[in-house]
């Protein structure tokens, strides 16, 4: 059909992007291992500086070791490079939206931050971000009700049975998160937007495929930890310098599941200057 062949197409391309990026650094590895390259020591403590590994030479390390295969590392860097763009984005979109229809979230998100940067005069660092605890809280809060994946697919192993129904190996399941999300056995009230759900002595005893925004298991989204550092980074500098105000309500917002959890039209903010 038509739409196949574009499809295949589509995926050539795709996949040629991503291939001479692997197949550049694997060169690169090749080429550098052949220099007598001197290695760097630390003036204080004399001993070999540690060169920090990129995610794509960590991947080749473990292809290396025979761990992943070539097309495991293709498409992980698929996810990477394609996949953590627009659902980062939509995930910010949705917590800002949010915020900006709970002034009382926003305030308690915004002293927080306020503290955040007045203790932190120099550059933020991956650990520092650490301390936003219940801004992470308001972004999962948000992925919750909004996740950015809003379906996603497994091929089981096994046979299984759920509710009396036998399903056979090699089926494809369909998971649809929001569904999930919203179960009201795990989540009191389910469309409420609370925050304090996520902090520690709520949390426990949760089914941990009770939260899936970033999908589960050996397949999960290996950019997850790095997405919501993204998220942390600029939300944090929009609460920091803005008050946003939502110009419609969630109730009148229609939401559309297709490959990414979008608004059917445009998400509407104010944001007035703080500092």
């Amino acid at each position: 059909m038509p739409s196949g062949r574009q499809h295949k197409k589509c995926l050539e391309i795709l996949h040629g992007f991503t291939n001479r990026i692997i197949d550049d650094r694997i060169n690169e590895r090749l080429s550098s291992s052949r220099k007598d390259e001197k290695p760097q020591v630390d003036e204080f403590t004399g001993k070999r500086k540690r060169r920090p590994l990129a995610f794509l030479d960590l991947l080749l390390n473990a292809y290396d070791d025979g761990e992943i295969d070539k097309e495991g590392v293709r498409e992980e860097v698929d996810t990477f490079m394609f996949e953590g763009h627009d659902t980062t984005a939509a995930a910010m979109s949705w917590a800002i939206f949010m915020l900006g229809h709970h002034p009382e979230v926003q305030q308690k998100a915004q002293e927080e931050v306020d503290a955040f940067f007045e203790s932190r005069p120099e550059t933020l660092t991956v650990e520092s971000l650490k301390d936003l605890k219940y801004l992470e809280c308001v972004i999962k809060e948000a992925l919750r009700l909004y996740p950015s994946v809003p379906f996603f697919a497994r091929e089981l192993t096994e046979d299984f049975t759920i509710d009396g129904v036998a399903v056979p190996k090699g089926t494809t399941v369909g998971t649809a998160t929001f569904a999930l999300h919203t179960n009201p056995k795990v989540w009191p009230d389910p469309y409420k937007f609370d925050p304090d759900r996520f902090l520690p002595e709520n949390s426990q005893g949760r089914h941990p495929y009770a939260y899936v925004p970033f999908s589960a298991g050996p397949r999960n989204c290996i950019g997850q930890k790095f997405a919501i550092l993204e998220e942390k980074m600029v939300l944090a500098y929009v609460l920091r310098h803005f008050n946003v105000k939502s110009e419609h309500s969630p109730d009148d917002m229609k939401v559309c599941a297709e490959i990414v959890t979008r608004p059917k039209d445009s998400i509407m903010m104010s944001l007035t200057p703080r500092i």
